[in-house]
C-alpha cells in the first residue's frame, strides 16, 4: 500500500512540473534539460523530486512552507538558490552545491550564520530580515562580493569581515549596531577631516604671510611705478627730441631740385648754433635723470627681492611645520591611537609648565656674542605613547627591584626631563624624529658633539641652544666672526623623561662608553665656558628676558643616558630665536616703511624734482581722430608708425583699427582690460601695455609681426590659457616682459613660457640660455599618456591595499604595489585591461589621452598637473577613485559615465559651480572634496543621497539658502565650509547649519555635540539673561515642536524670526482652561443675549485686540507656516506693531482676521489655506500692503479689497474664480501692477488675458508674463473687430450707452472664425462654439445699483474703457453697441490709445 507522504510527495511533484511548464508523464526523460524551476507562494511545502533535475542550476522557492533546506545533492550544478519568506530556522543541507554563486534566504527564521565554509565560488549572499546577532562563518568566502544583512539583531562588525577582500555592497540597515568606532572606515573618516583641518590652518597661515608680503611691498611696489612712470616719459621726451633734431638735419640739407636762398645763409645760422646746443644740455639732462631713476628702480627691485626671498623662507618653515603635524596624524593612524599628539594652548596647565621649563633653560647672555636677544616658543606638542611608556616605567621598576629600600623610596630625584636637540638644517625624515617618537630612543655611536665621539648612549641636553652654542663658537673659531645667526634661528627639541639613575661626571680623554663606566646608568660632561661668554652672579639660571652677568654656563652641560629605554619622549616642541634687527616677516610693515624707507622715498622725490621737471598733463579718456593725429603729431593715418598713448585713462582704443601702418604702440598705464582692440593692428611690431588691468588675454589675435611684449604689473593669472594665445597669434615674439602678475602657478610661469613660445631671445628681461630651452621643451606641447609613462606609473592589483593612510589610493598602490606591469610584454588590449590604477601626479598633463581602453581602471590620480576640463575617461566607467587636485579645471563635465565613482577629489582648481545633472549621475559618490575653488552655490547636490564627507571650505558660499540644497542628504556625516563667506559674515552660522542638517555628526572640523542636536528639536526657548541675546538678529527655529514664542519675546532687537513647521498656537502660552466653572457661568458664555454674553465678547476683543501691550517693536519679517494655524485671533499677532513680512502659508485658516494692528504690514502670504472669502475687516487697516499672496485657497470672489491702496502684487490662482466679473473688482486697486490668476476657472475661457489687459491699465504682468503695449493694443483693435461684425447683426442698436438704462440681452455670441492679435484669421473646425456666460441682473437693486452707475460714468469720464465695456458685455452676453458710437469715439479711443502706449513705455523704462 502507498504512503500518504508518497501520495503527496506526488502531488507535489505534479504542482512543481504544472507551474514550469514540465510534463509530469514524461518527467525522467525531460526533467534533465531543465535548468530553472520556480514556485510562488503555494504548492511545495517541501523540497522533493528534486532528483528528476540533476541539470538543475536555478531554483526560486518564494512563500511556501519550506522548513528546512534537503534533497539538494542531486542537483550538483546549482548556481543560484533561492528559499525566501519561508520558514528556514537555519542554514543547511548545501555541501554538496559547490558551483553555487548567488544564495537567497531573506525574511525566514535564521539565528544563525553556518554551512557555508564549503562554497568557495560564493559570490552573493541575502540573509536579510532573519534574526542573525552575530556576523561569523563568512570567513572562507574569499570571493564574496555582495552581503545583505538587513534586518536582523546584529550590534557590532568588529574585525568578522576582514577574510572578504572582495566584498564591495555591504547592507547592513536595519540592525541593533550601536558604534563603528573601531571599523576603519570611521578611523579614516575621522583622520582625513583632521588632516583636512591641518591643511586649512596651512592655507590660513599662508595667507597671512602673503597679506604680510602684500603690505611689505606696497612701498617699493608704489615707488617702482611712480620711478617707472617718469622714466617713460623721459624716454618719450628724449625720442621726441632726437626726431625733432633729424627734422631739422633733413630740411636743412641741401636738394638738388631746389635752389639754396642766399638771402638766408647768416640770420638763422646763430640760432640753429644755439638751439643744438639747448637740446644738447636738454639731452644730457634727460640721459642723466634716466640713469639715476633706473638705479632707483634697481634699488627698489632688490628690496622686493629681498621680501620675496624672506617670504619664501617662512613659506617653507611654515609648511614644512605643518607637515610635520600632517606626519603626526598619518602616525596616529598607522598605530590605531597607541601614538597620539596634542597639541597644547596657552589654556592647557601642562602648556604653561614646558613652557616655564624652556625659559628657565635658556640663558640670553650665553647667545649676546651671536646676536640673539630672546626665545619665542610657537609650538609645543605633547607625545603619548603607551608603548614607549609601558616600556619606560616596566624598565625602572626592573631597576628599582634590585635597589636596597634607600634607594628605590629617592628615586624621584633622579627623575630629570632633558632636551634632545634637533640640528635645524638636517630635516625632519633625516633627523629620525618621527622614528624617535614612534620607537623611542636608540644607542648611536653619531655624535652631535664636535669635539667628542658619543658610542652606546644617547645625547642629551639640560639647557636650550646647547647644540647651537658649541656649532656657533665652533664656526667663530674656525674663522673668526663668521656665523650665521639665521641658520639657527628656528629649531626643533624633544623634552624627555629621563631616569638619570646613577650618575658620574665624564673624565677628560676618556671615551663614553659603558666599558669605561661600568657603574653608571648616565654621564655628565659640563660645558665647556668660554672666558667672553661667562661672568660672576649668583647660583641661579639667567631668566631669557635679563640680560645680567651669570654663571648659568657652568651648570649647562651634556648627558649620556646609557638604556635607551629610560628615556621617554614626551613633548616636541618649536621655537625660534628673537635676534637683532627687521629681518623677519613678523616685523611691523608700518615700522618698516616710516623707519628704512623714509630716507629712501626723500632720494626718490628729490630725483623726480630734477631738472628736467616733467609738467602734468591732462589725461585723455576716449580717442578720436583729432586726437590720435595731434598725438602722433601727423596730418594722416598713414603717417602714423609710432603712437604712445603712456598715462592716459583710456579702457579702449577707438580709430585704432585705421593705423594700417603702426609698428609701435605705447598704452601703459592706462586702464585697458583686455587688448581685442589692437587685433586690428597687423603690422604692429612692438606693444607696450604694462601697468594696466588685463585679466585676459581673450580677444588677441592677427599679431604675426609682434617681436616686443610688454604686459608686466597687469592681472593675468591663467598661465597656459595667455600664453597658448601669445602661441597662436604672436609665435615670433623675440622679448616678452610678464612679471608682476599674480600668475597661479608662478613658478612655472618660465618654463612654460619658453617651452611654448620657441622664438623667444630674452623674457622678463633675462636672456633665455641653452639650458632653459632644453629643459622646457616639455612644456612645449604638454606631455601626453603614452604606453611608457603608463608601464612606469600604471599598477595591476585587485585589491586596494588594507593600508591606514590618507594619501589617494593610486598614490598608495604605486608606493606599495610590486604588481607593474611587464615592460617585455606586447601592448595588446589584454594588457591595457590588466590596468587597474594609474599614479600620474605632477606630470605636466595638459590633456587626458589614450585612457579608452582601460576598462578595468579603478584608481587613478591627475592631480598637479596642468588640465583645464576632465575628458577622456567615458570608457573608465569602472573608476572608484578619482583625484584631480590642483589643477586648472573650470567645469565637472566628462564625470556623468562615471557611475562607480566613491571618491572624488578636485581641490584647488577653478570650479565655480557644479554642473547640472553632474552629481546625479554618480549615485555612489560618498567622498566630495572641492576646497579653495570658486563655488559660490550648492545647486547640484540635491540628489547626492549617498554622499558621507563633503569638504566645500575655502570657497565663495555666502547664502545660508544654500544649506537647504543639502537637507536631503540623509547620509552626510562631515561638513566642512569653514572660510566661506556663509562661515564668516552671519551669526548663528554653525546653529543654523546643524538645525538644518541633523545627520551632520562634524562641522568645519570640529564635532558636533549631541547639546545642539538637542536644541533643534526645542519644545520652548528660554533666554535667561535675555542681555547676552542683544545682538541677535536673526533667530530660525524651524522644524520644532514650539507652540508659542515663550522666551523669545524678550529678543527685543530681533528683526527676522524663522518659525516654520512648529505648532504655534499664540505669541504667549495659552491660559490652561478653568475647570470648576459653575453653572451660571457656563450659561453666560452659551447665552448671547445676556449681557454676560457682550461681556465676554469685550473680554475677547481686549484678549486679542489693541488694548495688548505691543512686545518684539523691532520684528519685521514672521514665517509661521505650515504650523496648523486656524484661528488667527489667537496668534496675537497685533501686538507686533512693527511687522512688515508675514507668512502664513500652510497652515488651516478659514477666515482672515485680527489683522488690524498690523497697519506697517507690507507683505503677507496666506497661500496653501482654506480661505473661502474675505471679510469687510479682512483688510480694513492694511493701507501700507504692497503684496499680497492667496494662492491655494477657496475663493470664489475678490470682494473687499478696496482698502489696498498700495497694492501692487496680487496673487490668486488656484481658486475658485469663475466669474469674469470679478476682474473688474480689482479696478478699484490703482496700483496693482503683477496680477496671477493662473490656475482658476475663469482662466479656461477665451479670451481672458485680452480682457483683463483692457480692464486693468495699469497692470504690467500677468501670470508671470509682462503686458506689453503692443499687447494691448492689439486687444483693444481685437475686440473692437468683434464688436463691429456682430453689431451689423444686432436686432437692437444702442445710439448712446448712456441714454438707456435697460438693454436687451444679446444672444449668446457663436465663434466660428476666431481673430488672434496679429491679424490672421483661424478657422475653428467642428460644430460652433458658444459662451454663454451668467449675467448680471440688469435691473438695478440695493447690490449692483451703484456698479452699473459706475460703469456708465467710466463710459463718460474714462474714454479708455469704452472697448473695455464693449468686451465685458459681450463677453457676458449683454447688449451690442452700435457702429455708430463706435466711430463716434475712434479718434479719442485712438489718441488716448497712443498716449496710453507712450505712458506704459515710460513706465517700462523706468
Amino acid at each position: 500500500m502507498v504512503s500518504i507522504d508518497v501520495l503527496n510527495s506526488e502531488e507535489i511533484i505534479k504542482e512543481l512540473c504544472l507551474c514550469n511548464g514540465v510534463n509530469y508523464d514524461r518527467i525522467r526523460q525531460d526533467g534533465p534539460a531543465t535548468k530553472t524551476l520556480e514556485m510562488f507562494f503555494s504548492g511545495f511545502p517541501k523540497m522533493v523530486g528534486l532528483f528528476y533535475f540533476p541539470n538543475l542550476t536555478n531554483l526560486t522557492l518564494v512563500g511556501q512552507s519550506i522548513e528546512r533546506i534537503c534533497n539538494l545533492k542531486s542537483c550538483p550544478l546549482l548556481e543560484e538558490l533561492w528559499v525566501t519568506e519561508c520558514l528556514l530556522t537555519r542554514i543547511e543541507g548545501l555541501q554538496d552545491c559547490q558551483h553555487l554563486k548567488k544564495l537567497f534566504l531573506y525574511h525566514n527564521s535564521i539565528t544563525t550564520i553556518e554551512g557555508l565554509e564549503n562554497l568557495n565560488k560564493l559570490e552573493v549572499v541575502w540573509l536579510n530580515d532573519n534574526e542573525i546577532d552575530v556576523i561569523e562563518g563568512l570567513d572562507t568566502l574569499l570571493n564574496l562580493k555582495e552581503l545583505n544583512l538587513a534586518g536582523n539583531l546584529i550590534h557590532s562588525i568588529g574585525i568578522c569581515l576582514d577574510p572578504n577582500v572582495h566584498l564591495e555592497r555591504l547592507n547592513l540597515s536595519g540592525n541593533k549596531i550601536s558604534s563603528f568606532k573601531s571599523t576603519v572606515m570611521k578611523k579614516l573618516m575621522y583622520y582625513n577631516m583632521r588632516a583636512k583641518t591641518i591643511s586649512r590652518q596651512l592655507r590660513e597661515e599662508l595667507e597671512k604671510l602673503k597679506d604680510l608680503k602684500i603690505k611689505l611691498e606696497q612701498t617699493p611696489k608704489d615707488r617702482i611705478k611712480r620711478l617707472i612712470f617718469h622714466r617713460k616719459i623721459l624716454e618719450e621726451n628724449l625720442s621726441d627730441l632726437q626726431a625733432s633734431k633729424k627734422y631739422r638735419q633733413y630740411i636743412s640739407k641741401p636738394h638738388d631740385h631746389i635752389q639754396q636762398q642766399s638771402a638766408i645763409a647768416e640770420s638763422n645760422s646763430s640760432e640753429k648754433e644755439e638751439s643744438n646746443r639747448s637740446d644738447s644740455d636738454l639731452k644730457e639732462q634727460i640721459c642723466q635723470k634716466l640713469c639715476t631713476l633706473k638705479e632707483r628702480i634697481q634699488f627698489w627691485t632688490e628690496k622686493m627681492d629681498e621680501i620675496d626671498s624672506l617670504h619664501e623662507k617662512e613659506v617653507a618653515r611654515t609648511e614644512q611645520s605643518f607637515d610635520l603635524l600632517a606626519q603626526f596624524l598619518q602616525t596616529e593612524l598607522e598605530t590605531v591611537g597607541n601614538v597620539r599628539f596634542e597639541e597644547g594652548t596657552p589654556s592647557d596647565s601642562w602648556f604653561k609648565s614646558c613652557y616655564d621649563l624652556i625659559l628657565s633653560r635658556f640663558c640670553a647672555s650665553n647667545f649676546k656674542t651671536f646676536g640673539i636677544t630672546g626665545v619665542k616658543i610657537n609650538r609645543i606638542v605633547r607625545v603619548h605613547n603607551r608603548i614607549l611608556r609601558f616600556r619606560f616605567e616596566e624598565r625602572l621598576q626592573d631597576y628599582l627591584d634590585n635597589e636596597d629600600g634607600t634607594a628605590a623610596e629617592d628615586y624621584k630625584k633622579t627623575l630629570e626631563y632633558l632636551f634632545y636637540n634637533l640640528d635645524p638644517v638636517i630635516s625632519v625624515k633625516k633627523n629620525n624624529l618621527l622614528q624617535i617618537l614612534e620607537d623611542g630612543f636608540t644607542v648611536t655611536k653619531n655624535s652631535q658633539l664636535y669635539d667628542q665621539e658619543q658610542e652606546e648612549s644617547v645625547l642629551l641636553s639640560n639647557s636650550l641652544g646647547f647644540y647651537e652654542t658649541s656649532k656657533l663658537e665652533q664656526e667663530t673659531n674656525e674663522e673668526a666672526n663668521h656665523y650665521d645667526p639665521e641658520l639657527f634661528k628656528h629649531g626643533k627639541l624633544i623634552i624627555s623623561k629621563v631616569f638619570l639613575g646613577h650618575n658620574v661626571q665624564a673624565q677628560q680623554f676618556l671615551p663614553i662608553k659603558l666599558a669605561n663606566y661600568p657603574d653608571a646608568n648616565s654621564v655628565f660632561r659640563p660645558l665647556k665656558s668660554n672666558s667672553s661668554t661667562l661672568c660672576s652672579s649668583d647660583d641661579e639660571m639667567c631668566p631669557s628676558k635679563e640680560l645680567q652677568p651669570c654663571d648659568c654656563s657652568l651648570r649647562r652641560g651634556d648627558w649620556f643616558v646609557f638604556d635607551a629605554d629610560l628615556v621617554l619622549p614626551e613633548y616636541i616642541v618649536e621655537y625660534e630665536y628673537i635676534t637683532q634687527g627687521v629681518s623677519n616677516m613678523t616685523c611691523s610693515p608700518s615700522s618698516i616703511t616710516a623707519g628704512e624707507f623714509s630716507n629712501e622715498i626723500k632720494l626718490d622725490e628729490d630725483l623726480i624734482a630734477m631738472e628736467p621737471v616733467i609738467k602734468p598733463r591732462p589725461k585723455i579718456i576716449a580717442l578720436d581722430e583729432r586726437t590720435i593725429l595731434s598725438i602722433a603729431k601727423a596730418n594722416m593715418y598713414s603717417q602714423i608708425t609710432i603712437l604712445n598713448l603712456h598715462g592716459n585713462s583710456l579702457s579702449k582704443l577707438k580709430e585704432i583699427s585705421k593705423l594700417h601702418g603702426l609698428h609701435k604702440l605705447i598704452i601703459s598705464f592706462n586702464e585697458f582690460t583686455s587688448l581685442e582692440d589692437v587685433s586690428c593692428l597687423p603690422n604692429l611690431e612692438y606693444l607696450d601695455a604694462s601697468h594696466n588691468h588685463l585679466i585676459s588675454l581673450e580677444g588677441f589675435k592677427g599679431l604675426g609681426k609682434l617681436k616686443h611684449l610688454d604686459l608686466s604689473w597687469n592681472e593675468l593669472t591663467k598661465t597656459m590659457d595667455e600664453i597658448n594665445v601669445l602661441r597662436r597669434h604672436a609665435a615670433h615674439l623675440l622679448t616678452l616682459n610678464v612679471t608682476h602678475n599674480p600668475w597661479q602657478k608662478p613658478a612655472l610661469v618660465r618654463m612654460v613660457v619658453i617651452g611654448r613660445l620657441k622664438s623667444l631671445t630674452r623674457l622678463d628681461g633675462l636672456l633665455v640660455t641653452k639650458e632653459e630651452v632644453s629643459e622646457s621643451s616639455k612644456f612645449s606641447t604638454g606631455v601626453r599618456i603614452t604606453q611608457a609613462l603608463l608601464q612606469i606609473s600604471a599598477r595591476t592589483d585587485h585589491i586596494r591595499p588594507r593600508c591606514l593612510s590618507l594619501l589617494p589610493s593610486a598614490q598608495i598602490i604605486s608606493q606599495i604595489s610590486k604588481n607593474c606591469l611587464d615592460p617585455y610584454a606586447e601592448f595588446n588590449n589584454s594588457w591595457y585591461h590588466m590596468i587597474t590604477s594609474v599614479n600620474l601626479v605632477g606630470q605636466n598633463l595638459s590633456r587626458i589621452t589614450n585612457l579608452e581602453k582601460l576598462e578595468n581602471l579603478r584608481w587613478v590620480s591627475f592631480s598637479n598637473n596642468h588640465l583645464s576640463r576632465i575628458e577622456g575617461l567615458e570608457n573608465c566607467v569602472k573608476i572608484e577613485e578619482l583625484c584631480l587636485d590642483g589643477n586648472c579645471i573650470t567645469k565637472l563635465e566628462g564625470l556623468s559615465k562615471l557611475v562607480n565613482l566613491r571618491h572624488l577629489s578636485i581641490n584647488n582648481n577653478q570650479l565655480t559651480s557644479f554642473d547640472k545633472g553632474v552629481i546625479d549621475n554618480l549615485s555612489h559618490l560618498h567622498f566630495l572634496s572641492v576646497e579653495n575653488n570658486r563655488i559660490n552655490s550648492l545647486a547640484g547636490l540635491q540628489k547626492a543621497q549617498s554622499l558621507i564627507e563633503l569638504y566645500l571650505s575655502n570657497n565663495q558660499i555666502s547664502n545660508t539658502q544654500e544649506i537647504y540644497t543639502l537637507k536631503g542628504l540623509n547620509n552626510i556625516v562631515i561638513l566642512d565650509l569653514h572660510s566661506n563667506p556663509i562661515s564668516l559674515n552671519h551669526d548663528n552660522y554653525r546653529l543654523f547649519v546643524i538645525f538644518h542638517l541633523s545627520p551632520l555628526k562634524a562641522l568645519d572640523g570640529s564635532a558636533v555635540p549631541y547639546l545642539m542636536h538637542v536644541l533643534c528639536h526645542c519644545r520652548s526657548v528660554d533666554l535667561v539673561p535675555a542681555d547676552h541675546f542683544k545682538s541677535v538678529h536673526a533667530v530660525n527655529l524651524e522644524n520644532n515642536n514650539l507652540t508659542s514664542f515663550s522666551g523669545l519675546i524678550f529678543l527685543s532687537h530681533v528683526k527676522s524670526l524663522y518659525l516654520n513647521y512648529n505648532h504655534i498656537e499664540s505669541i504667549l502660552p495659552r491660559q490652561k482652561s478653568q475647570n470648576h466653572l459653575t453653572n451660571r457661568q457656563i450659561l453666560h458664555q452659551k447665552v448671547n443675549s445676556s449681557g454676560y454674553g457682550q461681556q465676554g465678547k469685550n473680554n475677547r476683543d481686549t484678549l486679542f485686540g489693541e488694548s495688548l501691550s505691543p512686545i518684539m517693536q523691532s520684528l519685521e519679517v514672521l514665517h509661521l507656516g505650515f504650523n496648523g494655524i486656524s484661528n488667527l485671533q489667537q496668534l496675537q499677532l497685533g501686538r507686533l506693531k512693527s511687522l512688515k513680512s508675514l507668512f502664513l502659508q500652510g497652515n488651516e485658516i478659514s477666515q482672515v482676521e485680527g489683522l488690524e494692528c498690523l497697519q506697517y504690514l507690507q507683505e503677507l502670504v496666506l497661500d496653501h489655506n482654506r480661505i473661502k472669502m474675505i471679510s469687510e475687516t479682512s483688510f480694513a487697516k492694511q493701507s501700507s500692503l504692497v503684496s499680497l499672496r492667496m494662492e491655494e485657497n477657496r475663493l470664489r470672489d475678490v470682494n473687499n479689497l478696496h482698502p489696498l491702496v498700495k497694492l501692487k502684487k496680487l496673487f490668486i490662482g488656484f481658486n475658485k474664480i469663475q466669474d469674469i466679473s470679478e476682474v473688474e473688482k480689482l479696478e478699484a486697486l490703482p496700483t496693482l501692477l503683477e496680477l496671477s490668476i493662473s490656475g482658476n476657472p475663469i482662466t479656461r475661457k477665451m479670451f481672458h488675458r485680452q480682457l483683463i489687459v483692457l480692464r486693468l491699465q495699469n497692470l504690467q504682468i500677468l501670470d508671470g508674463i509682462a503686458v506689453t503695449s503692443e499687447e494691448r493694443a492689439r486687444a483693444e483693435m481685437h475686440f473692437l473687430e468683434q464688436q463691429t461684425l456682430s453689431g451689423q447683426n444686432s436686432s437692437i442698436e444702442v445710439v448712446h450707452p448712456v441714454s438707456t438704462l435697460f438693454l436687451n440681452k444679446a444672444p449668446p455670441l457663436r465663434v466660428t472664425n476666431v481673430y488672434l492679435p496679429g491679424g490672421n484669421h483661424h478657422h475653428i473646425p467642428g460644430p460652433d462654439l458658444y459662451l454663454n456666460n451668467a449675467q448680471d441682473d440688469i435691473f438695478p437693486n440695493e447690490s449692483n445699483k451703484h456698479k452699473k452707475t459706475k460703469h456708465h460714468g467710466g463710459v463718460m469720464n474714462n474714454p479708455r474703457s469704452v472697448n473695455a465695456e464693449i468686451a465685458f458685455r459681450q463677453f457676458k452676453g449683454g447688449t451690442s453697441i452700435s457702429s455708430t458710437y463706435l466711430q463716434q469715439g475712434s479718434q479719442n479711443r485712438a489718441a488716448h490709445l497712443q498716449g496710453s502706449n507712450l505712458e506704459h513705455e515710460g513706465r517700462c523704462a523706468n
